[in-house]
């Protein structure tokens, strides 16, 4: 099994204690939900690394198997999860006043940038793949779960 798959449930985890601790706000529940969007989408990430492991050929195919079907969704997924976060940016501010000088608020618009560049370049990929598309998707997709995991980390 992939180290993904524990990476993802200990941010699982993690995002779980951080929305049911205190104040259960609605900006607080929607990220929450956006996250869960984000972390099934990279869940499949965790499944081609594991794919692409040194496992038994039998367990492979059902990676791959289970993988191909959760395909279609994957693009759906993606653009629900900017969708709900963008919602959970608007009721951020809603609540809270914008401030460059707030840590939360930046490593927030990081993150919601990272993840309309996912989106756009998973879309791009739908339409014509090419090398550089699924380059630059990728490390979208790991500044999103990097600039997310620091945004839930901050107080």
């Amino acid at each position: 099994m992939s180290v993904w798959f524990i990476v993802n449930f200990i941010i699982f985890l993690f995002v779980v204690i951080k929305v049911s601790e205190g104040n259960l706000m609605p900006h607080t529940i929607v990220g929450g939900l956006g996250m869960l969007f984000i972390l099934y989408n990279w869940t499949r990430h965790a499944v081609f690394t594991t794919i692409r492991s040194s496992i038994p050929r039998e367990r492979k195919i059902i990676f791959a198997k289970l993988s191909k079907k959760v395909l279609p969704l994957h693009k759906w997924t993606g653009t629900s999860a900017l969708i709900i976060i963008c919602i959970h940016f608007i009721l951020v501010l809603r609540y809270f006043p914008f401030e460059l000088q707030n840590i939360k608020m930046i490593t927030g618009l990081i993150a919601l940038t990272c993840l309309i560049g996912v989106v756009i370049f998973g879309w791009l990929r739908h339409f014509r793949t090419t090398v550089a598309r699924r380059y630059i998707h990728w490390t979208f997709a790991y500044l999103v779960i990097l600039s997310t995991v620091i945004h839930i980390f901050m107080a």
